[in-house]
Parts: C-alpha cells; structure tokens; sequence
C-alpha cells in the first residue's frame, strides 16, 4: 500500500502518525510506500519558481522569488538562527515566493493553504476540491508523482494521513486525482482531524463513494485490520523513519517526532478538545517510553527530539531527567510544583531539556479555577522563575474570551505577562474558540462562525458582552502594544513558531549535534 502526507502542514519534521504506520506496516512484512507530500510539494515549488513566476512585478514579490533557494537553504542553516531579523526575513519571503503559485483561488504556503472560495469545513467544498482536481495549485507535482507511482507499485491501497485543516483542500484534490484514474483503488483515511469530525455526536460520512474508509484514533491497528493482518498477539510497534528524507526537512538539523501517550493526563479542563471528544488517556509505559527514545536516537541521530504529548508526564518528566537521552528536546508540560524544584529543574536542563511549552491560558486565578485548570498562580509564577535560572526556554499559551474571562481578567493576564517578561521566552494568544462537542456549549446561546457542517467549533454569546470583537480589539490595541508584551512577540518565529523556537536558545545550538552550517549566511536582497 501506500502511505500519504499531504500538504500543507509545518514542513520541519517527519509526520510522526505516518511514522507509527509505517512502523507497524514493516513489523508485519507488509509491503509499502511512504511519500511525505508536504515536503515534496514545496520542493517542487522551489525547483518551479523563476522569473516568469513574478506576476506581480513588486520590489518584494521580485526579491522573494530570485532569493527562493537561497531562503530555503537559509532556513535549513543554524547560523541563520543567530539573528531573529535574518531569520523572519528568510520565512517570510519564502512563504511570499511560495505564495506567487496560486491558482483557482488556492493559495500554497510553506505551513498553510488558503482557498478564496472553497473551505476545509464544508464536505460540498471538499467534495468539489476531489471533482476539480485540476484547479490545485499542486496539481503539477501530485499528478506527475502519483500516477505512476500507483502503476508502478501495483497498490489497492491507498491511505492519507490528514491532521489539520490547512491538509484537507488537498488531501481531497489528491483523492479526487487517484479516483479519476484508478477506479478500483481502495482509498483510506485518517488522522487527528478524522478523528474530530467523528467524535461529532451528530457525525454523518457525507465522503461515502469517494473515500472508502475513515478512521478514528490510533490508526495502526485499524490499517492492519483492514489489510488482513492478524493482530492477536501485537506488540509494541516503533515508529520508523527510515522512510522519509530527514536531512530535507525545514530545520537546521534533524528533528525526531515522538508521542509517549494519547489523550492527556490532567483530562479535567472545561471546553478541552481532547476531553469533548471523549479521547482516552493512554501512555506508554515509562520503561518502554524510554527505550524507545533512546533506540530512535541511535537509529536517526537527531539534533532535537520534539515530544508530542498533550502535556508530558511527570512520570515521563522524571524519567527524562534521571536517563538522559544525550540530544536536546522540547515538549508540552503542565504547570505544577514539579518545576518550581531548582534541582529537579537543573537535573532536567542536563538531560537535554531546551524549551517546555506551557498552557498557562490566563494569568486570572479566578479564571483560572472557574476553567478547572488545576494552575495556581503563584505557582505558574516560581515555575517560569526557576526554569529560566536552569536556562530552559518557555513558550507561554494564553486564551483570551473563554467565558468566566471579563476584561479586568484579561488585564490581570497582562499585568502577570507583564511582571514575568524577563522568564517568558515566547508567546502565544489566542482567541477562545468553543468546540462543538463541549458539555459547556449547551450552556450558552451559540452561534457560528462560517456555515460548514464540518465545523469543529462554535461562536457564542459571551455571559459577560466580552465577545471576540471585544477580545480582539483589547489584544490589538491594549495587549501587544504593551512595550513588555511587544519585546517578547518580536522573538517569536514567524509560521513555524513552536517547532523552531528551541533553536533560538544557545544551549539547544551548544549541545545539539549534527546541525547544518554555511560558511556564508549573509542575507541576500
């Protein structure tokens, strides 16, 4: 069979769900191919892109396009990680010359895809991105690669992995192309947006005729279901990514993707995704957590191994700094007296530990209770002092507008991001959104946002008038103008955020192993 990443998603690591599929696939000699699509994609772009591509004829558009590989081989050189200005000016212009292939309304990115007219949340529009294939801006590059890549390959199989939104317009293009040509193909799909449309208590396949078989959860033992595998005595399987082109990846060195545990630990939070769609708890057990880690690492000689985990463990988080894997890593960590111990912190740093992020959400304890966050904040506050005396780096995540939030609240988290501006490495807002599923939602009076039948989340009517125009022009005009908040929101990388943060701390360069240099990185203009 074969295997499909599509595009568009952050293109600087391999995708981790297609690893753990592959992985199992191999484990039981079944034979497969493997095409991360979204990396291909935007290699074709690149390889495509000249000066007949400038429609435009601006200074930008003009720069963005000659620079396109310099910008590309740019973004893949740690030095450029050593001026955040270099940086931005190499991600946005790749992103801008990217952009200059847009087509039918479909406009490519290096980490989205847009459409005028046509949206991921209706099924009629996705239905037509897979009648209209022709009309995607990649259609070059996956008719070319897929057709005799299915020919050749003899495969009734075919299974996409489709995660976020930004996928879906040409996941379905793609699936449209492959039911056109191959009328007896056998067309799977899964991933985490799979996943959500199905945990919709009112979920109905609008894709029946197209899509053959969706999804939901863990895919391995589903896929090899499907394929006849027997699976009475499975093992634990490892991820594989012996398959994918790791040194090609958006990042100066290589990323390893790795989930220790599905669902979340805490699993008590109002309005959480994970808990509306009913998403189990599941970790993998610590001792075979580690071995794992340690097995891959020897295996892919990574520069930075990237957890996936909804909130690392303390288990996990314990175990990590008692064995350490010996290469810098980053991941999702709750809030909790754990990290306010300065030994336990510092044992962390040594066992490679560069950056956590942190789902602070608001800096309001009465918020902060009313949304069963378990975060006090005092203790929110020693965390961020006594990771940053360790040296590691924090990515703090606020939600504005969640309904026990008012505006003095909001203002309160202002005065906290405000006070710890020095502990703060990096900064994410956003605008509260309520997921459908929610027990919280029949609550309050709702209303959308779109019309879309695939709509994951919903607006509503705040108990308070503090509405998202409302939040919206508080972010805007009180929150990033603070100077404090303004200074952090400047170091943040743009597009890919998170997944390249941990390469602006000096001690994920000083330790990390195996990462690109150019002995020239002047920026080209």
């Amino acid at each position: 069979m074969i295997l499909i990443y599509p595009p568009v998603a952050k293109p600087c690591e391999p995708p981790a769900g297609v690893a753990i599929l592959a992985g199992a696939l191999a484990s039981y000699g079944v034979q497969h191919t493997v095409i991360d699509a979204n990396l291909e994609a935007l290699q074709y772009i690149i390889e495509n892109t000249g000066p007949e591509t400038n429609r435009k004829h601006d200074t930008w558009t003009a720069r963005s396009v000659r620079t396109i590989s310099f910008n590309h081989e740019a973004i893949r050189d740690l030095s450029t990680y050593q001026n955040i200005d270099r940086y931005k000016r190499a991600v946005i212009d790749l992103n801008h010359a990217a952009e200059q292939h847009a087509s039918y309304g479909g406009v490519p990115g290096i980490a989205n895809f847009r459409h005028d007219v046509l949206s991921p949340v209706r099924s009629d529009d996705l239905l037509r991105a897979a009648e209209t294939p022709e009309e995607n801006p990649y259609y070059h590059y996956f008719s070319r690669r897929l057709l005799p890549h299915v020919q050749k390959g003899n495969s009734p199989i075919v299974g996409f992995s489709l995660n976020y939104l930004s996928q879906a317009l040409c996941t379905f293009a793609m699936i449209g192309f492959l039911k056109q040509h191959f009328q007896g193909l056998t067309i799977i799909i899964g991933g985490g947006l799979v996943t959500s449309w199905m945990s919709h208590p009112d979920w109905q396949n609008p894709f029946q005729g197209l899509i053959d078989h969706l999804v939901q959860g863990p895919g391995e033992g589903k896929l090899l279901e499907l394929l006849g595998v027997d699976t009475t005595h499975r093992e634990h399987l490892l991820p594989d990514y012996s398959v994918f082109p790791v040194n090609e990846y958006l990042a100066p060195g290589r990323i390893l993707p790795y989930s220790a545990s599905t669902g979340c630990y805490w699993n008590k939070c109002s309005f959480c995704p994970e808990q509306a769609e009913g998403n189990p708890y599941t970790p993998v057990p610590l001792k075979i957590a580690m071995s794992d880690l340690h097995e891959l690492k020897e295996k892919n000689k990574p520069s930075l191994v990237h957890l996936l985990d909804n909130a690392i463990s303390p288990v996990l988080l314990k175990g990590l700094a008692s064995n350490p894997l010996g290469v810098p890593w980053y991941g999702f960590a709750r809030i909790s007296p754990l990290l306010t111990d300065d030994e336990f912190c510092a044992a962390l740093r040594r066992s490679g530990c560069v950056m956590l992020k942190l789902g602070l959400e608001s800096g309001d304890q009465q918020v902060l209770d009313r949304m069963n966050k378990g975060i006090d904040i005092q203790t929110a506050s020693l965390v961020l002092k006594t990771l940053k005396g360790a040296g590691i780096a924090t990515y703090v995540y606020l939600i504005f507008g969640t309904p026990p939030e008012t505006l003095p609240a909001a203002r309160r988290t202002l005065e906290f991001v405000a006070m710890h501006k020095e502990e703060i490495g990096f900064l994410n807002m956003a605008i509260f959104n309520m997921p459908f599923c929610s027990p919280e939602a029949g609550k309050y009076e709702t209303r959308s946002f779109y019309e879309g039948d695939l709509s994951l989340y919903t607006d509503f009517v705040h108990p308070h008038g503090w509405n998202r125009k409302e939040v919206r022009l508080f972010l805007e005009d009180e929150f990033k103008k603070n100077r404090a908040v303004s200074e952090i929101l400047q170091k943040d990388p743009p597009l890919f955020t998170s997944n390249h943060a941990p390469f602006f701390n000096s001690l994920c360069m000083s330790q990390g192993k195996g990462f690109k240099r150019r002995k020239n990185s002047a920026v080209v203009y």
